[in-house]
């Protein structure tokens, strides 16, 4: 995002608005000034910031594809300490367990059957 400068002239030359003096506009447009000022700084420091961060990384060998895998780490602990994932996961154990039930009574059942077609077979 770019700085817009401010034409004080054109801006002068409108009426106050409504409820606001002229010496309160002019104190508004004074610390308006400021605050944008300020944020100019800001974003020279913040880009400073940056660039020290980035070879401070440098220096230590961190990659940008370090970062991301810190990120993905980070990323999927938070999703396996949310309890969407927990009770997820125990649905997921729970149908599991009731399969694998149900796949036992059926092999039950069908060694039965087997034993008893076997058995009238031998009859």
């Amino acid at each position: 995002m770019t700085d817009v400068p401010v034409d004080n002239a054109a801006s002068a030359r409108t009426s106050a608005p409504e409820g606001l003096t002229l010496a309160e506009e002019e104190e508004l447009r004074s610390e308006l000034a400021k605050v944008e000022e300020e944020i100019c700084t800001l974003r020279q420091v913040l880009a400073a910031k940056e660039r020290h961060c980035g070879e401070l990384k440098r220096k230590l060998g961190l990659t940008p594809l370090d970062g991301l895998k810190q990120n993905l780490s980070k990323s999927w602990h938070d999703v396996q300490v949310s309890n969407a994932y927990k009770k997820t996961q125990e649905t997921l154990s729970q149908a599991g367990q009731k399969t694998s039930a149900a796949l036992s009574n059926v092999g039950s059942v069908i060694s039965r059957k087997h034993e008893e077609f076997c058995n009238l077979q031998v009859i």
